[in-house]
């Protein structure tokens, strides 16, 4: 599982890990790291010209020893120092010994435009509200050249513990971060904007409780529900699914896709789409009234394509098994009806949805994921899948937040939503709780619509098709 730790928490252990070092080595080993992730970029080091964008404090500090190792190395290192009054005095000073020069203002421009590499030190994890002019200028500046961007610790401009971008930032092809991820790095907006990230282990000791987790094939694995001998289709788990209507039936269709899919021992469906979802998945089992009187089930997913039907809605929150709400459930459902809940809730909203539920606009939701997902959770006392370019589940027990790391921009498409949907109630139905549910369909929804596309268009039908493959390789390890 990789882990994200948030700036105060990183503070805190390099303080304790300075205090049983010499002085500078902690600097030391960030910067041999990074030195070296930058010579394992350029391929040859030797007459290469670099450039190092240094602002003031450890992050500058960082990036001018290393550039002092690239200089001994042969590279033709030249820095721009935005508050040369603050530059790292033995920083600068390793720089000149080794033959590295420093740029005067005014000539910055033509340097970075002839550079074959650049390192960005103008901000540390410290960052916020976005850069000063004449930080933002030289962002715009790198937009132009040709070189490669290398960030130290995080791009600048971005927050490290949100992962918000306030105004411009450095756009790099390699983040090196030391010591721990930081949530920035793995959470859109900033995420586009770290590149490849390679983590220096630089000796930190952190504590339990991650400000981020994200799963990994062995983790999801671990948790995947398996049939054994003794199982038959109520103990694989019974998943409801009330949803689609006379406009929408081919929302029942994907759920109940996704939930089969899933590894349901048997779905359950309701609604008025029962002739399109017996045409295509005949296994199921159809119920021609509400959800109350459709039998037995262990989790309910409602809303993907239910138009008004608020009557399903209500009859699902009321019943005391996990329930998943998505779509038309979003708008439908009262909050108090679902914060009085005491069995699992998980909404899964994309980002107009959600700020839709929090009364903000679209833009707010998609440029503060993070605080969003967790606004949402607090709110309604349930867990909260985000949907978007990063995947975002926040528990309502705990605070405890995963990022997705697997999907592709293929995966929006109409219909895709609803897989998903079914695909986490099935992981419900099977005894997952919510926010491991959620974490789980999310991967395997990623990796499936990986498989599906493959680089080219996939429809959301071929999306759930694929999700068995993505099962098969993550059991595969």
């Amino acid at each position: 599982m990789r882990t994200a730790y948030s700036v105060e928490t990183v503070r805190a252990a390099e303080r304790e890990l300075m205090a049983r070092l010499p002085e500078g080595t902690l600097m030391q080993r960030a910067a041999a790291g990074l030195a070296a992730a930058c010579a394992d970029l350029l391929g040859r080091v030797y007459g290469r010209r670099v450039v190092l964008l240094v602002g003031s404090g450890d992050n500058g500090g960082d990036a001018l020893h290393a550039g002092a190792r690239l200089a001994r190395r042969g590279a033709g290192v030249a820095a721009v120092l935005l508050t040369p009054e603050r530059a790292h005095a033995a920083g600068l000073a390793a720089l000149r010994r080794a033959g590295g020069t420093v740029v005067a203002a005014g000539s910055a421009e033509d340097a970075l435009l002839r550079a074959d590499l650049v390192l960005d030190g103008i901000v540390g994890i410290g960052g916020k509200g976005g850069l000063r002019p004449d930080a933002a200028a030289l962002t715009a500046v790198l937009e132009r050249a040709r070189a490669a961007v290398v960030a130290v610790d995080l791009p600048s401009g971005v927050d490290a513990d949100t992962g918000e971008v306030h105004g411009g930032a450095v756009r790099a092809d390699l983040t090196v971060t030391f010591g721990a991820h930081k949530p920035g790095l793995l959470i859109d907006p900033a995420r586009e904007y770290a590149g490849s990230v390679r983590l220096v282990d630089i000796g930190l000791e952190l504590p339990p409780g991650a400000e981020l987790e994200a799963l990994h094939h062995a983790d999801v694995a671990a948790l995947l529900p398996t049939p054994t001998g003794e199982s038959d289709k109520y103990r694989r788990g019974v998943v409801g699914i009330a949803a689609g209507s006379a406009r929408y039936p081919g929302a029942a269709v994907l759920a109940v896709a996704g939930a089969l899919r899933g590894g349901a021992g048997a779905v359950r469906y309701v609604g008025p789409a029962g002739d399109a979802v017996i045409a295509r998945f005949p296994e199921t089992l159809v119920s021609a009234g509400g959800p109350r009187r459709a039998g037995r089930v262990q989790a309910w997913v409602v809303g993907p394509g239910a138009g008004d039907d608020a009557l399903a809605v209500e009859e699902v929150l009321s019943a005391d098994v996990p329930v998943l709400i998505d779509a038309d459930g979003l708008r439908l459902a009262a909050r108090d009806a679902v914060r009085r809940r005491s069995a699992p809730t998980l909404m899964t909203p994309h980002a107009g949805e959600a700020a839709a539920l929090l009364g903000v606009e679209r833009g707010q939701v998609e440029g503060a994921r993070l605080a969003s997902a967790r606004e949402l959770a607090a709110r309604y006392s349930a867990t909260v899948l985000l949907k978007g370019s990063t995947t975002l589940v926040a528990d309502a027990v705990g605070g405890a937040v995963r990022v997705n790391p697997t999907g592709t921009a293929w995966l929006a498409t109409a219909g895709s939503g609803d897989v998903l949907s079914g695909l986490a109630g099935s992981l419900l139905a099977a005894g997952l709780g919510a926010l491991d549910a959620g974490s789980v369909a999310a991967y395997l929804h990623g990796l499936a619509g990986r498989y599906a596309a493959d680089g080219a268009p996939a429809g959301a039908h071929d999306v759930a098709e694929t999700i068995p493959e993505a099962w098969r390789d993550v059991r595969a390890g």
